[in-house]
Parts: structure tokens; C-alpha cells; sequence
């Protein structure tokens, strides 16, 4: 089976690393468009042996990057093509028809329950999106909250099938000695309380929060994981609040990290944390968290539908809060003073395992191309 898989870009996020890994994984023939952007996960997904193409669309409305599209279909005699994020649903599957492919897979990774991928939702992004689904065959779901989701906004319950994202369980597994180092590289204490988060350093996460928050936890220290148009405001918060000598922000880690780097990738700094938090209150799944609790720290979380999805024992170290400071100070506080071991992987990162979620989206692929009967989850 040869597969097109077409995103919006590839800079350093959860949905283009998403597409990374599960690439790792599936047993098919598969290409990559990027419509712009070939950023770091661009060479990581070449650098895996999945070729890539960069579209150069110049923007949302460049409607000269449709005809491109559909000819680069066309050529590339593909059985299916598969879109990640909202201006690639939109164009590939538009373009996937024009291209002579009908059989066409959409992931909705980011469809949150005022946004998507970062902007508030609009009636003309709802009807655009709508009328754009039905030329596919299916849309996949990364969580059944975004299924729900999708359901409210009016895609047929039959054409939304749940796939959830993963994590190669086995790299988060804690590791004192990548403690240790990382600790060092980072010039973070031994025995310093580290609160740690990972994400875009963007105002809809909500970092602020957890700044003020590490700010009023005495000898907290807080490393902060991810790039953004926050980073500076962040910076000025943390100055503000008397922390600036306590606040790490560590820049944006591509992960798996590239065979030559230096730099330590994302298992090896959440080893050197002892407690992860989410501000984020609108989240499509909450990664980040599941990839904690695999590393087996305990997660604060205001949002995180990967956990909610479950039954409370699947993941006995997350903890939901609420997104107010005095109530982000009581939680890190209790974690500081009960000096907690580190815990095993949870049922959550076994279920969340991309070898799984790869299985079943295999399934999926069967099922549009050949009629299999479906994977039973």
C-alpha cells in the first residue's frame, strides 16, 4: 500500500511529531507533503527514510498551490492519502480528488472546545471544514473528547473513527542516570523541587500561571520545555515575580532528537523533573501528560481528555486542578513535601503505546482501500 500523508508544516509540535512516530511504525509505503515550513521534524522524518516534499504555499490563500497538489497526487500513483491539521484537510482533500485518489483519511489532532490549533473557531472555519470532510472518506479522531467534538459540529457520527495519538512507551522510562546528567547540563541542582512543562510557549497554554505559581513555592524551580511568542513575556513574569533565577526555559526539543545532537531529548528532561504540570485548559488529547506519567512523574493537569477518557486506575499518578495560582501553589506544595518516589508507567502509557495506535490505524487504512472488517479495539 503506498500512503500520502499531507500536513500543514512541520516545525517542532505535538501533531508534526505525532506524524513522525506513527510513520515509524506503519508497515506501509509512505511520502510526506508540507505545504510550508520544513522545519526540524521534516529532516527527522527524512533522516527516518520517509521522503519529504515541500509544497511552498504561501498562505492560506494561495490557490496556485492547489493545482500543485493535485498534480504531485496524481503522479505519485498513491492508494490513499492521509491529512494532518486544518489547512491540509481543506486543500488535500480537495486536491486528492482532483488528483484521481477517493480514498482520503483525516486526522483531526487540534479541535479543541473554543479552538483549533491555537484560533478561536469561527462559523467560516466550521462550514469551510464541513464541506471540505465530506470529500474524505473518513476522519479520525485523536481522542473520543474530539470525536465528541466533531460530532457537535456536525460530522456524522458513522464517518469519525477514534485512533489516539502515542508514545513509544519504552524511551520515557525513568532513568537515574539521564537524571543526573540532565541535571548537570542544565545546571539544575541535585536536590532542587523541579516542576516541569512541556508545550509552544503560547498564550493559550497558559505558562504564566505556572510561572506565578513555581514564583510562590520557595526554592521551587520551574523548567519549561518549547519555543514561542510567549518566551519573552514569560521571561518578564518570572522577573516580576522575583523567580528569574529559578526559571529555565529550556527551548524547543525535537523528539526523537537527531542521532548527531548533544542535547538531551525530551525523556531525559522530564527524568530531571519531579513533577509535570499542564496549564493548558483546552487541550484535544494532553500528550505531553501521558508522556510524563510514562517517565513516571506525578501530572498536574487542568485539561487533558487522555486521562479523562479513562478509568481512574489507568493513570493513579495525574491529578486534575484548576487553572487558578493559589490552587497550582497548594497542589505543588503537597507533591514537595511528600517527596514522592518515582512511580511505575501506569496503565495509560501502555494503552497509549503508538505500536497500538498504529495497529489500529493500519486497520483503518485496510478497511478504506480493500474492505477489511475493521481492527476490534
Amino acid at each position: 500500500m503506498k500512503v500520502l500523508h499531507i500536513i500543514t508544516g512541520l516545525g517542532i509540535g505535538g501533531a508534526e511529531q505525532q506524524l513522525r512516530l506513527m510513520l515509524r511504525h506503519l508497515p506501509v509505503q509512505s511520502e510526506v507533503v508540507t505545504l510550508t515550513n520544513p522545519g526540524p521534524v521534516a529532516r527527522g522524518i527524512e533522516s527516518d527514510g520517509t521522503p519529504v516534499t515541500d509544497l511552498r504555499m504561501a498562505g492560506n490563500r494561495d490557490l496556485g498551490a492547489l493545482p500543485r497538489l493535485a498534480r504531485h497526487i496524481r503522479r505519485g500513483g498513491y492508494d490513499l492519502v492521509h491529512t494532518h491539521l486544518y489547512r491540509a484537510c481543506v486543500y488535500g482533500r480537495i486536491a486528492a480528488r482532483l488528483g484521481g485518489v477517493r480514498t482520503v483519511l483525516a486526522t483531526e489532532h487540534s479541535l479543541g472546545d473554543t479552538q483549533i490549533e491555537g484560533r478561536p473557531l469561527s462559523a467560516g472555519t466550521r462550514a469551510l471544514y464541513l464541506a471540505t470532510e465530506r470529500l474524505g472518506t473518513a476522519t479520525v479522531a485523536v481522542s473520543p473528547s474530539v470525536a465528541r467534538r466533531l460530532e457537535a459540529w456536525g460530522v456524522a457520527p458513522s464517518r469519525i473513527q477514534v485512533v489516539p495519538n502515542g508514545i513509544e512507551r519504552a524511551r520515557f522510562t525513568f532513568d537515574e542516570d539521564a537524571r543526573r546528567i540532565t541535571r548537570k547540563l542544565l545546571d539544575l541542582p541535585e536536590d532542587a523541587f523541579v516542576v516541569g512543562g512541556v508545550g509552544r510557549l503560547a498564550p493559550g497554554k497558559r505558562f504564566d500561571r505556572l510561572v506565578r505559581a513555581v514564583a510562590s513555592v520557595p526554592e521551587a524551580r520551574l523548567l519549561l520545555v518549547g519555543e514561542g511568542e510567549e518566551r519573552a513575556r514569560l521571561l518578564a513574569v518570572a522577573r516580576e515575580c522575583g523567580a528569574a533565577d529559578r526559571v529555565l526555559l529550556a527551548g524547543a526539543c525535537e523528539d526523537p532528537p537527531p542521532a548527531t545532537s548533544a542535547e538531551p531529548g525530551l525523556p531525559s528532561l522530564l527524568a530531571a523533573m519531579d513533577v509535570f504540570v499542564s496549564t493548558s485548559p483546552d487541550e484535544t488529547f494532553g500528550l505531553a501528560v501521558v508522556e510524563a506519567l510514562a517517565a513516571g512523574l506525578p501530572a498536574l493537569y487542568v485539561a487533558c481528555p487522555a486521562v479523562d477518557d479513562l478509568p481512574p486506575d489507568a493513570a493513579p499518578g495525574a491529578r486534575r486542578v484548576g487553572e487558578a495560582v493559589p490552587e497550582l501553589v497548594s497542589a505543588l506544595c503537597g507533591i514537595r513535601d511528600a517527596r514522592l518516589a518515582r512511580l511505575p508507567q501506569p496503565a495509560a502509557a501502555y494503552r497509549y503505546d503508538i505500536a497500538h495506535s498504529a495497529r489500529q490505524l493500519m486497520s483503518l487504512y485496510e478497511q478504506a482501500v480493500h474492505g477489511t472488517p475493521p481492527l476490534a479495539k
